[in-house]
């Protein structure tokens, strides 16, 4: 790539002095906030346990341009911030250096992220230590003359962030074109009063809840004659439907379970309760799932699955939970829900609509996330071709 040439030169003969972080950077420890001094709003966003703020603080404690790694929580996690913000106590940033470009450390520690996740203490809490950070070594080119080698991180730092910006960008446009999708998928389901007939799901199908049978782990086969076991793990985010598993019961598990088919619904009842999926194989599901089945002539599968996924049924799931009255997600609540049921045509044609804009947004081998995953992919292949200096025997990194 013609970005490269400048780059070229300015390595030309370079010599390249590998240092321990400790002694190339001064890495502190961030203060400890409770939650009373959280803003909503503000000037200085606080990061605690997460690469997503806390909330906000009026002060600040670190400098502009700072890269930093949580320690707690996520432990691991390598962020930047080119605006100054508050480090929590789970947080460790550096304070100060005069060898390094923070974004070129920030860059180069993201070579080093299965490294740092090794160290990370695994407890009730995850742990990071700030000595296992200190010794991981970091390149400095012409460590001699501290001008050109910070010409060289600059460029460095250049060159990687047009492949970040581009992924960038096409991740808002993702977020845009979700907004998108999702206003014209609740337009698309708004109905005035009179418009169209409305049945409860439990009038137009069966819902029941999955079974498992105990102890489970006696049930377990590898045989040709087993039965799929449908689980949470067997889902793709993303995904619209279920096509395989990694586990299948015998056949006298099945019996003790939920037995499906293809074309049938399952819906979670916990956690991330009431997120649809469609089945393209027949299975057997667990206590943790919901079934949808034997659907009337009158509904189409795919103007299902998107009236499922809709905003006004999530808040009818989340006012039914947050009742104080139940914990999960009950087939007698899922039966109460209100459906729209237009003519069959009309289902149709909204399901089709919605079905491209699905695609553009969540499919993970089309759209916008398909090419991010491919500018991802190449920034870390360049990151790491950027990064590949040679190494004393001394060096472990």
């Amino acid at each position: 790539m013609s970005e490269f040439s400048y780059l070229e030169k300015l390595l030309d003969g370079v010599e390249v002095k590998w240092l321990a972080l400790e002694n190339a950077a001064e890495l502190k420890r961030g203060k400890r906030l409770v939650r009373s001094q959280l803003e909503l709003e503000g000037e200085f966003a606080v990061y605690q346990n997460s690469m997503t703020p806390l909330g906000y603080y009026h002060q600040h404690n670190t400098n502009p341009d700072t890269t930093f790694v949580i320690c707690a929580g996520a432990a691991g996690e390598i962020g930047y911030s080119s605006s100054p913000f508050w480090a929590a106590d789970d947080v460790y940033y550096v304070a100060s250096t005069n060898l390094l470009n923070s974004k070129f450390l920030y860059h180069y520690l993201l070579t080093q992220k299965n490294k740092i996740s090794s160290q990370v203490r695994k407890a009730s809490i995850p742990r990071l230590s700030k000595t296992s950070l200190d010794r991981i070594f970091v390149p400095i080119p012409c460590p001699n003359n501290p001008e050109k080698s910070l010409a060289i991180q600059s460029e460095i730092v250049r060159i990687l962030d047009k492949f970040t910006a581009l992924t960038a960008e096409l991740t808002a446009e993702l977020t845009a074109r979700k907004k998108q999708y999702n206003y014209y998928r609740d337009q698309l389901l708004s109905f005035e009063q009179g418009e169209v007939e409305w049945k409860t799901l439990g009038e137009i199908a069966k819902i029941q809840r999955g079974a498992s049978p105990r102890p489970i782990a006696q049930y377990m086969t590898d045989a040709d004659d087993g039965i799929p076991w449908i689980k949470i793990g067997d889902t793709s985010p993303g995904s619209k439907y279920i096509n395989g598993t990694t586990q299948k019961v015998t056949p006298d598990g099945a019996k003790k379970s939920r037995i499906l088919n293809p074309g049938d619904f399952v819906i979670s009842n916990s956690m991330s309760f009431g997120r649809p999926y469609i089945l393209s194989i027949t299975g057997a599901i667990h206590d943790g799932w919901a079934s949808i089945s034997d659907f009337s002539e009158r509904l189409d599968s795919d103007y299902l699955y998107h009236y499922l996924s809709s905003q006004r049924v999530k808040n009818y799931w989340g006012s039914k939970i947050n009742s104080g009255s139940v914990s999960n997600l009950n087939a007698d609540i899922i039966k109460t829900l209100p459906l729209p049921l237009p003519d069959i045509q009309k289902q149709k044609w909204i399901a089709t609509l919605l079905d491209k804009f699905d695609t553009l947004t969540n499919s993970i081998t089309e759209g916008l996330p398909r090419e991010i995953e491919l500018r991802q992919k190449q920034y870390e292949y360049y990151r790491d071709l950027l990064f590949s200096f040679p190494k004393p025997d001394s060096v472990t990194n």
